[in-house]
């Protein structure tokens, strides 16, 4: 029997693959628990049908996203640090700092977007890469000064 997939099943298939599985597998198993539904020509048709809104949505999301890159590209975060002996700085700036001065900028980005391994803490120009989306990455510059 050809199943669609509607869902992701670990070592079985993905969502949107259609492939051939034993009758009572499917019928016990896959479409059950709704991870598949049988291939007729009205669920092919669905499929379709919903593999064409994603592709319009991803490329909508993906034109929003370029937008927002170019934004950030000309903006500059500026945090003014405490520092001591030989410009050492207290502290460091984080993920949440950068979000919450992005926010006050209206620009909404999460927290898990902001691609910073550690915190930052030395004082100068530093680039920080925002993912905004698969495959579109945002810079926006960030300065720490006294």
């Amino acid at each position: 029997m050809k199943v669609i997939f509607i869902k992701d099943l670990r070592g079985q298939g993905k969502r949107g693959e259609i492939k051939e599985v034993k009758d009572g597998y499917a019928e016990n198993y896959l479409i059950k628990n709704g991870y598949a539904k049988k291939l007729t020509e009205q669920n092919y048709n669905s499929y379709l049908e919903t593999k064409k809104e994603e592709a319009q949505l991803d490329k909508e999301n993906r034109k929003k996203a370029e937008k927002q890159k170019e934004l950030l590209g000309q903006i500059e975060l500026v945090f003014k640090v405490k520092t001591g002996a030989q410009d050492k700085v207290f502290g460091s700036i984080s993920t949440k700092q950068i979000k919450e001065e992005l926010d006050k900028k209206k620009i909404s980005v999460d927290k898990k977007q902001i691609l910073l391994e550690e915190g930052i803490s030395s004082l100068g120009y530093h680039n920080v890469n925002i993912e905004l989306y698969k495959d579109v990455i945002g810079v926006v510059k960030v300065k720490l000064e006294k």
